[in-house]
């Protein structure tokens, strides 16, 4: 018997996704619950299972756009596993050593038939594609994918090694490389974020303030007692849960940050979700962690980890990023010293931590040098005037600067 393979419902605000990526290929043979495709929305990405065993057919093709409900592709549970199909492709790379990345491999190095089959065969039918339009062999590319798994980008990123270069030749000036471009539709994720990035420019009067903090007390809280909360909660001590607690206060000192303009009137939310930017392999995603001003520092901390690694492994899910309230963007993780955050509407402000640098500031009439930082505050001039962006962001500093001031529920 055949059954359809259908796209199920992913939000009652998705209607439709793009088919990212066959992870089997058409004809081979699927177990139940195993992951067969990919499927790329506008907020998120969703693994999809095969219902039942049986020898999957493909009907649509990677890149088309499908509508919720629409069939795909159909597994034939009347189809018996092959012989051997016990040991799934796993099992055959722990057993079958990683072939390494040689420049210039010698023809007796090349790998055995068999090899070179069992690695075609875990390979998805777009990474195949562009290993055969580029001529490639699978076993000199390391794959960066779970287990190991050659995927698309590993092929595209894969270089072969240029002319060896002598002392005073300067005949590579005259060498006319091939200047190649490539052209691949925007994901999904991708265009989503652009479009509310340009949303947010057209529809709000976006005005930032900056701010510096002196992040002495935190660095030296981290540095005596890190080994112990990490044994204790099993997450590092950050700065992250630290800043989202003094966001807390601030968006109950400054309520104005914390609603939004709908039409003619101002939505006041009287709970605190706090959104948190990660960026994930497939692009730029904010959690949100919710009701954050009931929970305790080391509860936000690990709740950040939570959806970190989530964010990370693909698999967050659309209730996990809808309900933002507030955004924290913490760009210092990728060295950023400065910026000005965008809006996440319809929220009226984003807070953007930068990199932890040494300099020289004057205190009690002398320079001292401090780990500093400075943060910006984005927010929605129409909603809220320059009075509490700046008390806002002061709010921030103080609890930031004399965390004991939270620690105690001061």
């Amino acid at each position: 018997m055949k059954i359809e393979i259908k796209i199920p419902e992913m939000g009652e605000s998705v209607s439709e996704a793009i088919l990212s990526e066959w992870v089997k290929c058409d004809g081979d043979y699927v177990n139940r619950n195993e992951n067969i495709l990919v499927l790329e929305s506008d907020k998120a990405n969703f693994d999809i299972q095969a219902d039942k065993a049986g020898q999957l057919a493909i009907t649509v093709q990677e890149g088309e756009t499908v509508l919720v409900g629409a069939t795909v592709g159909t597994i034939d549970t009347s189809v018996e596993a092959p012989a051997g199909s016990a040991a799934p492709a796993a099992a055959v790379e722990e057993k079958t050593p990683e072939p390494a990345v040689t420049t210039a491999a010698p023809e007796t190095q090349e790998p055995s038939p068999a090899i070179h089959d069992d690695l075609k065969n875990s390979l998805s039918p777009a990474t195949r594609r562009v290993l055969s339009e580029k001529g490639l062999d699978p076993s000199t590319i390391k794959g960066s994918g779970k287990g190991g798994r050659l995927t698309k980008m590993d092929v595209l990123s894969a270089t072969l090694p240029g002319p060896e270069v002598k002392k005073g030749d300067l005949s590579f000036l005259e060498r006319a490389g091939e200047q190649v471009q490539r052209r691949e539709k925007m994901k999904t994720l991708r265009k989503r974020i652009a479009e509310r990035l340009v949303q947010a420019q057209q529809t709000a009067a976006i005005l930032t303030t900056f701010n510096e903090i002196d992040m002495s007390a935190l660095t030296q809280l981290k540095k005596q007692y890190n080994d112990a909360y990490k044994e204790k909660y099993g997450t590092s001590l950050g700065f992250m849960g630290f800043f989202t607690k003094a966001c807390t206060h601030a968006l109950n000192k400054i309520p104005e940050v914390n609603a939004f303009i709908d039409g003619e009137e101002i939505v006041y939310n009287d709970y605190v979700n706090v959104g948190i930017a990660v960026s994930s392999p497939r692009g730029l995603v904010v959690p949100v962690i919710k009701d954050v001003d009931q929970l305790s520092i080391p509860e936000i901390d690990m709740a950040i980890r939570h959806y970190a690694l989530k964010a990370r492994d693909g698999k967050l899910s659309l209730d996990d990023m809808q309900g933002g309230t507030f955004t924290i963007s913490n760009g210092g993780v990728f060295g950023s010293m400065m910026s000005t955050p965008i809006l996440n509407p319809p929220q009226s402000g984003i807070l953007g931590m930068h990199s932890i640098e040494d300099r020289p500031v004057a205190v009690n009439g002398q320079v001292m040098i401090k780990p500093m930082m400075y943060v910006a505050l984005s927010y929605d001039h129409r909603m809220i005037d320059g009075k509490g962006a700046v008390t806002f962001l002061k709010t921030v500093k103080e609890f930031v600067e004399y965390p004991h001031l939270m620690l105690l529920g001061l």
